[in-house]
């Protein structure tokens, strides 16, 4: 089972991108799973999201303490939070930045970055990072495919064709652009 935690700011769809990725597990003929962490959430304070994601019936329904991967929305989180806390030895970072993610405390782990801000600015001219990240995911585990996303995004937002077309051109890019 894979397990996989998302950092971001309240407001920046961290929870979206969780549900969007179990949707995309569904179409790869995956069980998975996709909550929340509530508290005294507000806009701009850190949260976070869970997915889960396995080839047989999922039966745990707990909070994730030790994720495999985890995904950073906002760079700034590195600082604010320990977003390796609790994070496999060997386990995978994918971090939303343009800038390397060096120091001691991330050399036991696999980091990719993408500057999905950019990609976001570009497309949305909006910081819109949630859905783009999910392209990042796809690429750095090969668990989803674009198609699946593709599938998610069509589900998640039916009706909103120009909204659906930005965010597969901002998925696709970023799936592109990962290091």
């Amino acid at each position: 089972m894979l397990e996989i935690r998302i950092h971001g700011r309240g407001g920046q769809g961290a929870v979206t991108a969780a549900q969007l990725l179990a949707i995309s597990a569904f179409h790869e003929n995956k069980f998975s799973q996709a909550f929340p962490r509530f508290g005294v959430e507000r806009r701009g304070a850190p949260v976070e999201s869970f997915c889960r994601i396995d080839d047989k019936v999922i039966n745990v329904r707990s909070q994730i303490y030790t994720p495999d991967l985890v995904i950073v929305l906002e760079a700034s989180l590195l600082d604010a939070v320990d977003i390796t806390s609790g994070l496999k030895p060997g386990g995978i970072i994918v971090v939303n930045t343009s800038k390397p993610v060096k120091g001691a405390k991330y050399s036991d782990f696999k980091v990719h970055t993408v500057d999905a801000s950019q990609v976001a600015l570009e497309i949305f001219k909006a910081d819109i990072v949630n859905t783009p990240m999910l392209g990042a995911f796809a690429k750095v585990t090969g668990l989803v495919s674009l198609e699946s996303i593709f599938k998610a995004l069509e589900e998640r937002f039916a009706g909103k064709g120009k909204l659906i077309d930005l965010n597969k051109e901002a998925v696709k890019r970023v799936y592109e652009q990962v290091e």
